[in-house]
């Protein structure tokens, strides 16, 4: 048996990972878009380093489009087999990758016209795949439940369990009986954390042989929770009530957003909400706030008590979703304190750039950034304390307030990371570190190899692993 790491490998986004049997049945595990602006990474989600009509079965981790975003593209190539995933999965795949093959188009219609502008003659660009695609690859989706092992073959049996980190995500363990013996290969996925808002706690793993891990915070901390909810209402009074300004969160539309609408709508539960406008201006996040409310197999106790005293936990009276352009422009109008939430996460594309454009230069205004952002991505720079970003070809100074609080992170820091593998330190032969940044997992991989971890790898992109057996 072998593993081909085919993406997220020494970077952060782009998961995908390809295990062939000594048989040669070809299992894939996740199909991520890279997303960043690492010029040598430019033509990683146009091209494979497998052929996509030879995989025999697909397993998803979860949605978010860095595990999920080339899975249309992979249809489109020529993929015809089925996808295996959670319910809540499948039922977030549904929009949201509809709504990456608008952008996709979105954005080669844009690119189409810059090269048009310099070069009459130029070809026109595709897009990775368009909403023909997104749609027709749903058919391909196989919903399961956690805790049940699956059959996908003969030789191989799949379990999910939760792994915490945004509705529906799993880890992936996949338990394979070859030559006469049976060995288990796990997938962590994305690590969620343990005691956060609307989800339960990453469940551990059962004890696998391989384990291939991500690492995105593998050398970082997170700042404590206790102290979150009072830091946050501490910067929405300083931004929103003394300053008088726009509080702009950037955030996943899946996740992310419905942890920070739930935080606000228990603070105005609480009467503690000062009495400002609050936005959700993505209409992918509205649509994923409905699947959120149609899966409360996934929420843990805490929300499920919350829901006796308040049966809408993702609305109150001063919460506003908004779809349509006309109404997102209006809010860089007006000139009324407010928070708006909006994403792209990273700042890196949709409609957080236009918020950002137009209130950035602003000492009266606040970025609050509740998330990882990849290097060469706007919200990188601004983590990073650029005294400038690029938005929409242009530079603009970077004057509003920049506050940053990772504690919202739905990725497991490195303690908790190494928690949540504490039980597979007997039995792992050998563990393979993905979705990360190379420096970061070096220092990951030193603490692993203190905590008892034998073999831990660090993979480079395009490069196999034959796995012994004996």
């Amino acid at each position: 048996m072998k593993i081909k790491f085919c993406g997220a490998a020494r970077v952060v986004t782009g998961s995908s990972h390809l295990v062939e049997l000594d048989n040669g049945f070809k299992i894939l595990l996740d199909c991520g878009l890279y997303q960043g602006g690492d010029k040598e990474m430019a033509d990683f989600n146009r091209n494979w380093y497998f052929e996509p009509s030879e995989i025999d079965v697909m397993i998803l981790s979860h949605a978010h489009i860095d595990h999920s975003g080339r899975v249309p593209k992979l249809y489109k190539d020529g993929f015809r087999q089925n996808i295996h995933c959670t319910h809540a999965t499948k039922s977030l795949c549904a929009i949201m990758l509809r709504d990456s093959a608008k952008i996709q188009q979105s954005d080669a219609a844009y690119a189409t016209k810059l090269a048009k502008r310099r070069d009459k003659s130029a070809r026109k660009v595709e897009p990775l795949y368009e909403s023909q695609h997104a749609y027709a690859v749903m058919n391909q989706f196989v919903g399961h439940g956690y805790d049940k092992w699956f059959r996908i073959n003969k030789e191989v049996e799949v379990m999910f369990k939760d792994s915490g980190h945004i509705l529906g995500s799993a880890s992936v363990t996949l338990r394979i009986r070859e030559n006469g013996d049976t060995k288990i290969l796990a997938f962590t996925g994305d690590i969620g954390r343990p005691n956060r808002p609307i989800l339960r706690d990453p469940q551990p793993m059962p004890e696998a042989d391989y384990v291939i891990c991500e690492s995105t915070y593998g050398n970082r901390l997170h700042e404590e929770a206790p102290a979150e909810s009072d830091r946050f209402l501490k910067i929405i009074q300083e931004a929103c009530v003394e300053k008088r300004g726009k509080l702009i969160i950037p955030a996943f539309s899946v996740g992310r957003t419905q942890e920070i609408v739930y935080m606000l709508d228990r603070m105005e539960t609480e009467e503690l909400l000062p009495p400002i406008d609050v936005y959700v201006d993505s209409p992918l996040a509205v649509n994923a706030t409905v699947v959120f409310g149609t899966h409360p197999e996934c929420y843990d106790e805490d929300l499920h008590d919350y829901l006796l005293i308040d049966d809408n936990p993702f609305g109150f009276n001063k919460l506003k979703y908004i779809n349509s352009v006309e109404e997102s422009k209006q809010l860089n109008k007006s000139k009324k304190p407010c928070i708006i939430i909006s994403a792209a996460g990273m700042m890196n594309a949709g409609r957080i750039q236009h918020h950002l454009y137009n209130n950035i230069e602003s000492p009266k205004n606040t970025i609050l950034v509740v998330g990882y952002c990849s290097p060469y991505t706007v919200g990188g720079d601004i983590i990073a304390g650029k005294k400038a970003v690029r938005l929409f070809g242009e530079y603009k100074q970077v004057l509003a307030n920049v506050e940053i609080m990772d504690s919202f992170s739905a990725h497991g820091d490195r303690d908790e990371m190494r928690e949540f593998l504490a039980n597979q330190r007997k039995r792992c032969r050998n563990l393979f570190l993905v979705h990360g940044e190379y420096e970061s997992q070096k220092k990951f991989a030193e603490k692993l190899e203190k905590d008892g971890f034998r073999d831990v790898d660090i993979p480079e992109l395009g490069q196999t692993h034959i796995l012994g057996w004996d």
